[in-house]
């Protein structure tokens, strides 16, 4: 098997059936890349014994040299860190001669690891953010849960670090180095609203990742002919969020341009802490939009969460090119980016 793009859900899943069924299993994960390094940190690949594979640390350039290196591991019985680069004469020989560098740490899947992740994929299943932390000194591993304590603040500042960044890390704490590798539920997206603009706006934001429900209350709007393959919701909005409850991973976007609809979105998303809140109108408009909730009770702080007009100023004029400036000013929100 070698489906080098599989997700690492799907990495985690063979490697745990290899296990139940008798293999030797090794697993081989990212944790540093600069230069040219084709794949991020926290990619991850899973190697039996048998050699077959699953997932992909490289993009294909070095999988070999680490499908060796796991069986080695295997053989063994103790895991190992190993570095490709440009320092590496074997670089060339694998294809990152253009000056990319990669550090990889292969483990074997013993019992304990086998039970971290079955942990790790029961908590995906109830959407819940994990961190599989891996001591690089130690090689002791520990799988912690988004509020959970952690065996020290500057670890827990570092699981909480990699938690809202969607960022594995290295982290050296004292006299040891640790892997900080989240595993967050999917981002959602609640649009509020199913207008033309909503249509490219759902399709953009499926391909970059997000769980995408379109919510509103007038049938002949939404539509599965007009959102093939999207949640569908004709309950009023407050009662559709209230339900869905929307979190640190969620963005909710208002564009009906009706305030029947638009408003209670908008009030009950504020009482939320996801972290993104769009609504679709012109400076006029979302000033009286501002108004009416300053009237239901909401601070400044409240009302400044709100992104209106929504989206990144980029001239955008077409269905199209709002929904790309709509999903623009959504990641540099979630990234973290300066406005």
């Amino acid at each position: 098997m070698s489906d080098t793009w599989q997700s690492d859900e799907a990495v985690i899943e063979t490697a745990l059936a290899w296990k139940t069924r008798g293999k030797g299993v090794a697993i081989a994960t990212v944790i540093s890349t600069w230069g040219s390094a084709p794949r991020p940190t926290g990619s991850q690949i899973a190697i039996n014994e048998d050699s077959d594979f699953v997932g992909s640390v490289s993009g294909g350039c070095i999988e070999g040299a680490v499908i060796h290196t796991g069986l080695e591991v295997l053989a063994r019985g103790k895991p190992e860190l190993i570095e490709f680069g440009v320092s590496n004469s074997e670089a060339w020989e694998v294809g990152l001669a253009c000056g990319g560098t990669i550090r990889i740490y292969v483990v074997p899947l013993d019992d304990e690891r086998a039970a971290l992740y079955q942990k790790l994929q029961t908590a995906r299943v109830a959407k819940k953010s994990a961190v599989y932390v891996s001591s690089l000194t130690t090689h002791a591993d520990q799988l912690v849960f988004a509020g959970e304590p952690a065996a020290s603040p500057a670890l827990a500042q570092a699981i909480d670090s990699a938690i809202h960044s969607d960022r594995a890390q290295t982290q050296d704490l004292g006299d040891e180095t640790f892997f900080v590798n989240p595993f967050n539920p999917p981002l959602r997206m609640f649009v509020i609203g199913a207008v033309h603009i909503a249509q490219p706006l759902v399709k953009m934001a499926s391909e970059a990742g997000y769980d995408v429900m379109v919510i509103d209350p007038r049938e002949a709007f939404a539509t599965p002919a007009r959102f093939a393959s999207i949640t569908l919701s004709h309950a009023w909005p407050d009662e559709a969020l209230g339900e869905a409850k929307p979190d640190l991973r969620s963005a909710v976007v208002t564009l009906s341009h009706d305030p029947k609809i638009d408003d209670p979105a908008l009030t009950t998303a504020l009482g939320t802490n996801c972290f993104y809140i769009g609504s679709l109108g012109s400076k006029k408009t979302h000033a009286a939009r501002l108004d009416r909730l300053k009237k239901e009770g909401f601070s400044e702080d409240d009302l400044a969460r709100i992104h209106g007009p929504v989206g990144l100023s980029i001239g955008a004029k077409s269905p199209a090119e709002i929904a790309i400036s709509i999903l623009a000013e959504i990641t540099n929100v979630l990234r973290g980016q300066p406005s």
